[in-house]
């Protein structure tokens, strides 16, 4: 049987929307005006969402007067977000690996941490080089990520959380330069579940690193979704802008 890696098979469970439910959509939503209000994008501009999950970014985006498409790996999140297609909102079923409109984009988003999910390193690299491929010379790549240091000395070990008729024990580590959360859990059906979301542990200048041989450059950092200063260990998020070169 082929292996299913665990983003392919957590992001497609009914428990994951279960667990995450009570994200704050407000601060999403300040997010996206604070970064169109920066990049002052053309009414127009060609928008490509990576990783776009049920396209809740991509809907905002959308809502700026730019063409916009999210392509995702889940075949569930995708069937959903198309609900809300129209002439200038698209959604596609699309592995972030591999090339996809090739020079086509002005901007290209990575949103709330959807990088760093594979094992090897070559895939974080294949994934570099297709988001780079998808833009125009001199597009521009925004990826939200976590920060590393900033994580790593708050890490709550394990926590427990109730939401509804389920309990989610949680335990978190770092382990092979990479963040793991294992979530456990009985199911519907009184079966123990156990999921484990990993992250790699990457710095910025991991990052620089990397895009740089895809052909990028990193002209801009910030540390909060107001779009506040970065710092490398008080800062919450590592928010990184890219010029294609």
């Amino acid at each position: 049987m082929e292996k299913v890696d665990w983003f392919e098979s957590w992001f497609g469970s009914p428990y994951y929307k279960i667990l995450y439910q009570s994200r704050d959509e407000f601060e999403a939503q300040e997010f996206v005006e604070n970064l169109i209000d920066h990049l002052q994008p053309m009414p127009g501009s060609r928008v490509v969402d990576i990783a776009c999950g049920e396209g809740r970014f991509a809907r905002q985006l959308a809502e700026h007067d730019l063409d916009v498409i999210g392509i995702d790996l889940s075949y569930p999140a995708i069937e959903k977000a198309k609900e809300d297609e129209d002439e200038h909102l698209q959604f596609m079923v699309h592995d972030m690996r591999f090339p996809f409109y090739i020079n086509y984009f002005d901007y290209a988003f990575n949103f709330f941490t959807s990088f760093g999910y594979f094992a090897h390193d070559r895939d974080h690299m294949m994934a570099a080089k297709s988001f780079a491929a998808g833009l125009k010379k001199n597009g521009t790549l925004v990826i939200d990520y976590l920060n590393r240091d900033y994580v790593l000395s708050r890490l709550v070990s394990e926590e427990v959380a109730e939401r509804g008729d389920y309990t989610f024990s949680i335990k978190r580590r770092e382990e092979r330069k990479h963040i793991l959360k294992e979530i456990s859990f009985l199911d519907d059906a009184g079966h123990m579940r156990t999921y484990v979301e990993s992250v790699a542990a990457f710095d910025l200048s991991d990052f620089v690193q990397m895009f740089r041989k895809a052909g990028m450059i990193l002209t801009g950092t910030f540390g909060d979704y107001e779009l506040g200063e970065y710092h490398p260990t008080d800062s919450p998020r590592m928010i990184m802008i890219f010029k294609k070169q």
